[in-house]
C-alpha cells in the first residue's frame, strides 16, 4: 500500500480536508460533527479512518488531504499501537505542519494507561504537536474547535495575510 503524500492534488479554495485517524471505539464521528458545526468562512471537510493505509480503490475520487489528526486514547495502549502502525503509511513531507496528535481522555493521571510523556515523545519524534483534549463535557470545547479550524487552515496554507507594515517581513 502506498503512503499518503501531501500536495498531490489541487487545493480547494477556502476549504481543507482533514482525516481523523483513531481506533474504532474513539468518538471520531462526534468530533467530526462538532468540527463541522463550527461556522467559519473556511470550510473543513472531515474524513474518518480507523487506521491507515486508506483503500487504494477510491484514491482517484479522494480529495486532497491537508491535515491528518491521530487520536490517541490515554486509557488504551492499543490506540497508541494503532497510531504507530498507521504512521508508516504517511509520507515524510506530511510532518511539515500537516500532522498532529490528539490525546483524548480526562486529565486525571490515575486513570491514564498511557503516560503523556510517552505521547509527547511520539509527537516530538515526528516533529508534530501533541494536543491534550477532553472531548466529553468539556468547557473548552468551543475554543478547541476554533483552534482546530485554525490548524486546518494553516495546514492548507490559506491563512489570512496581513498587509500592515508591522507584520510584514521584507525578504
Amino acid at each position: 500500500m502506498a503512503a499518503l503524500r501531501p500536495l498531490t492534488k489541487r487545493a480547494a479554495l477556502n476549504a481543507g480536508s482533514v482525516v481523523l485517524v483513531g481506533a474504532e471505539w474513539l468518538p471520531l464521528d462526534e468530533l467530526a460533527a462538532a468540527i463541522l458545526k463550527e461556522n467559519k468562512s473556511f470550510e473543513v471537510n472531515v474524513h474518518l479512518a480507523k487506521c491507515l493505509p486508506l483503500p487504494v480503490e477510491n484514491e482517484h475520487t479522494r480529495p486532497r488531504i491537508d491535515l491528518i489528526v491521530f487520536l490517541i486514547d490515554v486509557h488504551s495502549q492499543h490506540s497508541v499501537e494503532v497510531v504507530r502502525s498507521s504512521l508508516a503509511y504517511v509520507d515524510v513531507n506530511f510532518f511539515l505542519g500537516k500532522v498532529c496528535f490528539l490525546a483524548v481522555g480526562d486529565k486525571s493521571v490515575k486513570h491514564q494507561v498511557v503516560e503523556m510523556y510517552t505521547l509527547k515523545q511520539l509527537a516530538d519524534s515526528y516533529l508534530s504537536p501533541l494536543i491534550p483534549a477532553e472531548l466529553e463535557g468539556s468547557r473548552e470545547e468551543p475554543s478547541f474547535h476554533q483552534s482546530f479550524h485554525r490548524r486546518a487552515q494553516e495546514a492548507t496554507r490559506q491563512t489570512p495575510l496581513y498587509a500592515d507594515a508591522e507584520t510584514c517581513v521584507q525578504l
